[in-house]
């Protein structure tokens, strides 16, 4: 896609960092979003080795100012926004009764409302470029549980609101999905099992055999594997569909 700016947020590592590397195959810019700056210029170079050009923004979006931020510089350097992808955002894994304000207040400021503020941004250099926008949910939306309460609540939250932007977009001429991850094996998801494989008398491998298999599928996704998922949907060949909510799981959830 030539002349094409995309935006990825979460882009330092995990589903974040994939997506925007793979989208260096069809935008010639992408906007690398994150907190962490060391990390956003190794996706940077990535990005650049497939021949796109690379901004790179380390703010928090959780920070009321970021938004406007980010699309003021996107839009200094690049003169367009054609594609957003909303990926930036880790929810802790407490249980219900565990979980204080200030913890439920940090997962939704940053996934839920630094993702709606970005998308309202954004929107009038969306409309005017025909975009399409991504939100990252997840599959606990689909069935939230008690040790993973914020997780669910978010994420549910996140779905119902692209619901919305795409229900405007369909009078704007801007494209809204999202995608719901299964298990996805990130560095974030090799920390924890590290940290809770021995606890549980279990080695990191046992650990990584269990969940996948807890879960009912043969395996944890790769970040790749959505990535390829999110390119397809910003992509002109999935043009028509909007309002969507893909699920790209392995098989994890049961229900038709």
């Amino acid at each position: 896609m030539s002349n094409a700016t995309a935006i990825v947020t979460g882009a330092s590592q995990g589903i974040g960092r994939a997506a925007a590397i793979r989208l260096a195959k069809d935008f010639n810019a992408v906007v690398l979003v994150a907190r962490n700056r060391d990390h956003l210029l190794e996706t940077a170079e990535a990005v650049k080795a497939k021949g796109a050009e690379a901004l790179i923004v380390d703010l928090d979006l959780a920070e009321q100012s970021a938004a406007k931020i980010v699309v003021e510089k996107t839009l200094a350097t690049f003169g367009r926004i054609d594609a957003l992808l909303n990926i930036a955002g880790a929810v802790p894994q407490i249980d219900l009764f565990d979980m204080t304000d200030e913890q439920w207040d940090a997962g939704m400021a940053l996934k839920l409302h630094g993702a709606r503020r970005l998308t309202i941004e954004a929107w009038p250099a969306l409309k005017q470029a025909n975009g399409s926008v991504v939100f990252t949910s997840g599959n606990s939306a689909i069935f939230p549980k008690a040790p993973y309460a914020a997780v669910g609540t978010i994420n549910a939250a996140i779905a119902a609101l692209a619901k919305a932007f795409s229900d405007r977009g369909i009078t704007d001429g801007v494209q809204v999905n999202s995608v719901l991850p299964g298990p996805v094996m990130t560095g974030r998801r090799r920390s924890y099992l590290e940290h809770w494989a021995p606890l549980h008398n279990m080695t990191v491998d046992e650990a990584m055999e269990r969940f996948p298999r807890d879960a009912g599928i043969s395996r944890y996704g790769q970040p790749e594997e959505i990535a390829e998922l999110m390119a397809f949907l910003v992509s002109p060949a999935a043009r028509w569909m909007t309002g969507s909510m893909l699920r790209m799981d392995g098989g994890e959830v049961k229900s038709v």
